[in-house]
Parts: structure tokens; sequence; C-alpha cells
């Protein structure tokens, strides 16, 4: 029951059809032991103590309690399972307390996001494509075939999903893939604009009860020493940075989204539109939950503080 209400809220909230969960019960895992796999692959694991409570150390403990030791499987948080006849005692202390069912529910829904952009393939695009038809055929017709084919349209989704992007607005995705197809054939051009378009959603994922964004920005010479780096050819851009340079801009990275994290702020890096997605690329691998957005995808109204700036 609760998978299927999570496949409903990712449909509403990414604009994604999961596809089914089949749960398959396997003798060769360890009695409390779970895996996640897409499409055969093994995605995540995860433990889970029946009859015990998981009691996360969000960072407002006062008084630690006994249990056993283990980390939160989605976020990795430190974490202790605790006995039921524990939980008040754990609350009152400032822990986090779940049962295992929201633990294994939780680390599914991250997992399903994380991976959304595998989960769309052409004939889950065409399917999409047929829905917005039946009431936007303009739309439809004048983008597809003559602009873009299917296939790019879903290189496109696969790129807003795997920043956690939703394509549920799809009219808007098409009707800007119609304006600028004509000009360019670069998918991480077409997918820039899509992402400006959508400048409003965005912000509203973001912005705070003010109003406000909390950003880290990027010193102007370390911009322009990616930007010089970024090679573009007609259908994909490429970036070409040292090793060493990288390894720099991650290390003087990391201390400044321990201090976002340590205020309570998502981490959220601010750059000029044509280093964003390279800058994206860079950080993913070391900081993948990291969000990168571009001065052109930040609405007039919406106010900016910056509590860093990045430079090597």
């Amino acid at each position: 029951e609760r998978i299927t209400s999570i496949r409903r809220q990712i449909a509403l909230d990414m604009g994604i059809i999961v596809p089914p969960v089949r749960i398959r019960d396997n003798i060769q895992l360890k009695p409390n032991e779970y895996k996640i796999k897409i499409k055969g692959t093994e995605i995540a694991q995860g433990e889970l103590m029946i009859k015990y409570y998981l009691a996360m150390d969000t960072g407002a403990v006062t008084k630690s309690v006994e249990g056993i030791k283990t980390k939160e499987p989605a976020f990795g948080l430190p974490a202790i399972w605790v006995k039921e006849n524990q939980k008040q005692e754990a609350e009152a202390s400032g822990y986090t307390v779940v049962n295992a069912t929201s633990v294994f529910i939780t680390h599914l829904t991250e997992v399903i996001k994380s991976y959304s952009y595998e989960l769309i393939g052409r004939q889950e695009v065409q399917n999409l494509v047929d829905n917005l038809k039946r009431d936007y055929p303009a739309v439809v017709e004048e983008l597809i075939p003559n602009l873009m084919s299917i296939g790019e349209i879903q290189k496109v989704l696969q790129n807003l999903l795997r920043e956690r992007v939703s394509i549920r607005n799809l009219l808007t995705i098409l009707e800007t893939l119609a304006d600028w197809a004509p000009q360019t054939k670069n998918i991480d051009f077409l997918t820039e604009y899509v992402r400006q378009a959508l400048a409003r959603s965005l912000c509203e994922q973001y912005q705070d009860e003010e109003g406000k964004i909390s950003v880290i920005t990027l010193d102007p010479v370390l911009e322009q020493k990616i930007s010089q780096s970024i090679e573009h050819k007609e259908r994909t851009s490429y970036i070409h940075l040292e090793p060493e340079i990288i390894q720099k801009i991650i290390s003087n990275l990391t201390p400044l989204v321990k201090k976002a994290r340590s205020l309570n702020y998502q981490p959220i890096i601010l750059t000029s539109p044509n280093v964003r997605p390279y800058f994206k690329r860079i950080t993913e691998r070391f900081l993948p939950s990291l969000v990168v957005l571009s001065y052109n995808e930040v609405t007039p109204e919406i106010k900016i503080k910056s509590i860093g700036a990045l430079n090597i």
C-alpha cells in the first residue's frame, strides 16, 4: 500500500509514471537485509530491524540514548535502533524517531527520485507526448518530428530528471523546445532554455518562507576558468578541466557545503548560465545532492542571500 502511494506521489511531484515495483523474497539475503534493483542491477541496500524504531541524530540531540548503532540508509545520517519502550526517551532527547517501514519507504523514494532519469525511455516519452497531444495538438505537431525526435526530447527530459527537476509541466517544456530547436540541436543548450522557462517552479522548490534562497556563489576567476574549458559540439558539449583543478574545487567546496548544512540550508551553488551544467557535472560524482542554479533561473521577486564564495 505504501509503495502504491509512493508511485502516485512521484507521478504528481516529478511528472513520470514509475513502473510497477516487484517485491521478491531472496533467501540469500541476511534476515533483516533488503536490496533495491533497477532493471536487474542492484542500486542500494539497507537493513531493517523489525519491532525496533530508528532514532536519527539530525543535529538537535541533547542527550545520547543507548541503542544499536547504524546509519539511516537514504541520507547516511548517524542513527541508532531503539526498542519500543525507548521511543519516548529518544524523542525527548532530540532524536527524530521513525518506524522500520518508514525507513524503507523513505529510502525507496530517494532511490526512485535519484534514478528517475533511467526510468523514462522512448516509449514512456511517447506516452506522455500522446497524452498532451489530445489537448494541445498544435504544440506537438510543430515540434515532432520536424524539429526534434522522441529520442532527443527523451534526452532533455532525462537531463531535467537527473537534477530532480519535475517534468510535470510538459506543455511549457515542449513549447520552449519548439521555440529554440530551430536555432540549436545542442541538447545541453536546449535543457538550459527549458530550465529557465521553469524558473518559477525551480525557485519554489528551494526558497524559504520569506521567499529567500541562500546560495554559495562562484568567484569570477573560477567561472572564467571553467568557461574556457568547455568545448561545444553540434549536439552536446564537453568540459576539459585538469584533475588537480577539479580536486581543488571539491576540497574548497566541501567546507562551504558543510557550513550551509550546519545553518540548516540546502547547499545551493549559484553560477552564470553558460557555466551551470558543467559545474554540476564536475561536482555530481563527489557531491551528488548539490543543487546548481544559474542567475537566469532565479525569478526577480526572489531574494538571494550569499553564505560564501568558492574560489581556488
